[in-house]
């Protein structure tokens, strides 16, 4: 039997790029896409779900006999500070209504997106360990330290094959930000294409760990097709690629945009940015 993929929160920031990419791998008719939003470009088998709902997650599993879930869905950091209990409510029960579905219906796999958010302040900086003690100071970066431990307990309770990557800021050209700290980096190339002053969240010097949307997708993907035995951290893996500041995004792309310019005016998000580790 083919597996077949289901994917929640298909629309969102990485979600809609994974799906191409898994719809490229195992065929268009193998990946159900679901979101609570229709995107009307969308190429391929869309289905509304809202992954709170538990009835419709299992319905969705069954109706088309999945084998894996990646489950997407979730309120990133930045929105999550401007509605932090529906944040928790929606972060949490989306995934513990995907582990429960998926055990009850034996799926093979589930992928778990993480953070880097589920550090604190007291963390290192540089070269963050693996098992460092999570101490988070977002209901983001909690909700997602709470799913790393819930996706440990059913692999040990229920073997569970549920695996996870600690996610820094995702660069892409394929999709809009999503309302995570990341995502100055994103749109300032928008407004430097539009020819337009950027007023910056963060201060010039904060400097974030962010990797290129590609790579995510590809990580994302190894770690999945993995044999399950050489799995050996079954709450999250930390994964990093580069580092840099707004200053120096800034400088970057002003070798293309000449003229860009940018402002620096710190909010709620600058809180955000102090507590992240570079790893």
């Amino acid at each position: 039997m083919k597996d077949k993929i289901l994917i929640t929160g298909a629309n969102g920031q990485l979600g809609s790029v994974l799906t191409k990419a898994l719809q490229n791998i195992y065929g268009i008719d193998n990946v159900i896409a679901t979101d609570i939003k229709f995107n009307a470009s969308f190429k391929g088998h869309f289905e509304f779900l809202d992954a709170t709902d538990f009835k419709s997650i299992t319905y969705v599993i069954k109706e088309h006999d999945i084998t894996e879930v990646y489950h997407m869905a979730a309120i990133l950091s930045a929105s999550g500070e401007q509605q932090p209990l529906r944040t928790w409510e929606i972060n949490n029960q989306t995934f513990l209504n995907v582990l429960e579905a998926s055990r009850i219906h034996g799926i093979k796999k589930v992928f778990y997106p993480s953070s880097i958010a589920v550090y604190g302040t007291n963390a290192p900086k540089n070269n963050t360990p693996q098992d460092f003690f999570l101490t988070p100071t977002t209901v983001y970066g909690m909700s997602k330290a709470a799913g790393e431990n819930w996706a440990n307990y059913y692999f040990l309770k229920y073997g569970l094959d549920v695996r996870s990557l600690r996610y820094p800021g995702v660069i892409g050209h394929q999709t809009s930000p999503g309302g995570g700290t990341t995502d100055y980096a994103v749109d300032a190339y928008h407004y430097a294409v539009k020819g337009e002053t950027f007023t910056c969240f963060l201060k010039e010097t904060a400097s974030l760990p962010m990797i290129y949307m590609d790579d995510a997708i590809r990580a994302t993907i190894e770690l999945m097709q993995a044999p399950t035995n050489a799995i050996k951290t079954r709450t999250s893996y930390n994964i990093a690629s580069i580092s840099f500041n707004p200053e120096e995004l800034k400088a970057a792309i002003s070798k293309i945009f000449p003229k860009f310019k940018m402002i620096y005016k710190p909010d709620f998000r600058q809180e955000i940015a102090d507590s992240c580790p570079i790893v």
